[in-house]
């Protein structure tokens, strides 16, 4: 029997996709939902959504959605701050780090430890960390990239018992946005899912509009779209342009990224 699988569970696609992989390995899987007050808090409406989905298909996930917004109200970052101007552009531009909320890796893989280990105590031991950090997140965030991981697993394996076998795992660490949408592909076809409809129940837009739809602007908007052309897909969430348009306009930018690279 495998060991139970703990990760959180945003409601952007990276995280949609990982619950996909655990449920097809065939884990039962704890997800968490983590309020912290973010910006583009509907990406939680969203997973809760594919939570049921996937329930009423029989796959063994579980949602808990922690309230965080309390404790990272003060935390200065564009994403919690609903007045600062939302950066624009491509997700590798200097101006999307205003976009990292300090230190919020570190507290999210508190809670996902301190939950694994609880659970390990019913499975001889044994729980598995999942998280869907990419490589596209280590120019920007410095708590998505392996040296962070493991420091923080060696310091959570210290201070606490019986720790040893609980373990992080980062599957995607080293895979790209494109890379992350063909497995979520597999994993739907493994799991007799409707690929087009897990994913529309999901959101990477740090600035939504007030009907939900994705502006096509920001740099993670940027990126998810890049990666739906790159494996020959049409993104089927709703964006307030056409797809064609906001496709138009991520290639412009993907263009004018590699020109100032040379």
């Amino acid at each position: 029997m495998l060991p139970p699988a703990v990760m959180a569970l945003s409601g952007g696609m990276d995280s949609t996709c990982l619950l996909l992989r655990l449920l097809a390995e065939g884990h039962a899987v704890t997800a968490l939902g983590i309020d912290y007050g973010q910006r583009h808090r509907r990406e939680l409406e969203l997973a809760q959504r594919n939570v049921e989905l996937l329930q009423k298909h029989g796959h063994d996930v579980t949602y808990n959605l922690v309230d965080l917004r309390s404790a990272m109200s003060a935390l200065d970052s564009s994403l919690t701050n609903h007045d600062a101007a939302m950066p624009e552009g491509h997700y590798a531009e200097e101006q999307m780090k205003q976009t990292v909320v300090p230190n919020r890796n570190a507290i999210f893989s508190s809670l996902l430890f301190a939950t694994a280990l609880s659970l390990s105590k019913q499975h001889k031991g044994h729980a598995r960390i999942a998280l869907g950090v990419h490589s596209g997140d280590h120019a920007i965030y410095p708590d998505c990239r392996p040296a962070f991981y493991t420091a923080i697993e060696h310091a959570f394996k210290v201070g606490n018992w019986d720790a040893e076998h609980v373990n992080f795992d980062l599957p995607y660490l080293h895979t790209d946005k494109a890379g992350i949408l063909r497995d979520g592909l597999s994993s739907c076809d493994a799991l007799g899912l409707d690929f087009d409809a897990v994913l529309s129940n999901t959101l990477t837009s740090y600035a939504p509009d007030p009907d939900g739809r994705s502006l096509g602007t920001t740099g993670s908007d940027v990126e998810r779209i890049l990666a739906f052309h790159e494996i020959g897909r049409v993104d089927p969430i709703p964006y307030v342009r056409p797809w064609p348009d906001v496709l138009e306009h991520a290639l412009a930018l993907q263009r004018e990224h590699e020109e100032g690279q040379l």
